[in-house]
């Protein structure tokens, strides 16, 4: 029976057959289905992902007509950065990075970022950053983000003034640790707010929260609510992007809108971050390092239709390093990265990548 090349959830090339596949696609709806309690992928569907891997081609691409929107997080980062965080240490500035992903990428959005990539972190130089944006904007057409990523971990202690949980919980002091995470709360969501109205000030077509959720409900509870005052107060496009498949629980007890954001599932998310006033949401769904790459899209798929479908805002599912069906591996293979765009696009229906 013919092999097709296909790879692992950790980037590892293999031969599978296409009834090896089909197997790992039905196991991998499966999984995602039981978790979410959400419907698994049709027959059609799977038929589709089968013919999608079984296309002998390098590189796949959906039909015309079917292009997306591309949205982008860490900005020029992925240019000028080390290549340990998948970057290629090309020698350029912000500035230079943005025209060539707009010029020569034909990027469709684009984002400014600190290299630090957090909020906490840019508050001290906010006016530098800004006297960057604007800057940006004058030699830019493309609509231009500025992203950074909530990352409540940083204030906790040794980085931030706050308790740290990951200290505090395996001393069974919960109330402590609980606490800690509530002030940390109410400081990201001024240092968000703060650092986002600088920014629309100094002409940002948009926000990114990047990696929500990084910290756990924390987190996402601290960009629910600068979102909300954002888009009161501004006319600023905000993306949210999350960081993993589901809320982990680090408080356990936190809420938006008498909704308990522990555990939530990307269908689920969406309607939070809709009630919060966001205009683009990001979902993640994580990748198996030990089970191939049909296993892992086929569950990806799985989560990001149901996602589709419970929207009515654009879903910009994340597809990059370990997420969204493809291996985790910093420089992902382009037969790994088209196969899973085209899934996500043709199968799940999403509005952007």
């Amino acid at each position: 029976m013919k092999k097709y090349l296909t790879r692992m959830g950790d980037g590892q090339r293999v031969e599978m057959t296409a009834d090896e596949m089909m197997k790992d696609f039905e196991l991998g709806t499966q999984d995602a289905a039981r978790r979410g309690k959400i419907d698994p992928l049709t027959q059609e569907d799977l038929n589709y992902l089968l013919e999608i891997f079984t296309d002998t081609n390098k590189i796949v691409s959906v039909e015309p007509g079917n292009e997306v929107v591309l949205t982008h997080d860490i900005g020029t980062l992925r240019l000028m950065g080390d290549q340990c965080n998948s970057g290629v240490g090309i020698p350029l500035s912000r500035i230079q990075g943005i025209g060539v992903h707009e010029r020569a990428f034909a990027a469709d959005t684009f984002e400014l970022g600190h290299i630090d990539y957090s909020f906490k972190p840019v508050k001290p130089i906010i006016s530098m950053e800004q006297q960057e944006m604007e800057t940006a904007q004058l030699s830019a057409i493309i609509p231009l983000f500025y992203g950074a990523m909530p990352n409540l971990g940083l204030y906790y202690r040794p980085d931030g003034p706050f308790g740290n949980p990951s200290d505090l919980m395996p001393l069974g002091k919960i109330q402590e640790a609980r606490e800690a995470q509530e002030e940390a709360v109410e400081h990201a969501i001024r240092d968000m707010i703060y650092i986002s109205e600088k920014m629309f000030l100094a002409g940002a077509d948009g926000i990114n929260f990047d990696t929500t959720g990084a910290a756990g409900d924390t987190d996402m509870k601290a960009t629910l609510h600068a979102v909300e005052h954002l888009k009161k107060h501004t006319d600023l496009s905000v993306e949210v992007g999350m960081a993993g498949e589901f809320v982990l629980g680090i408080h356990g007890a936190l809420e938006y809108d008498g909704v308990r954001l522990a555990g939530l599932y990307p269908h689920q998310q969406v309607k939070l971050v809709e009630k919060a006033g966001a205009d683009i949401f990001g979902p993640v769904v994580n990748t198996n390092t030990g089970k191939s790459m049909a296993w892992n899209l086929a569950r990806a798929v799985t989560f990001i239709k149901a996602c589709v479908e419970a929207a009515n805002i654009p879903i910009h599912v994340n597809v990059g390093m370990g997420v969204g069906g493809i291996p985790v591996f910093e420089t992902p293979c382009i037969d790994s990265v088209t196969r899973a765009s085209k899934a996500m696009v043709e199968v799940a229906k999403v509005d952007g990548l």
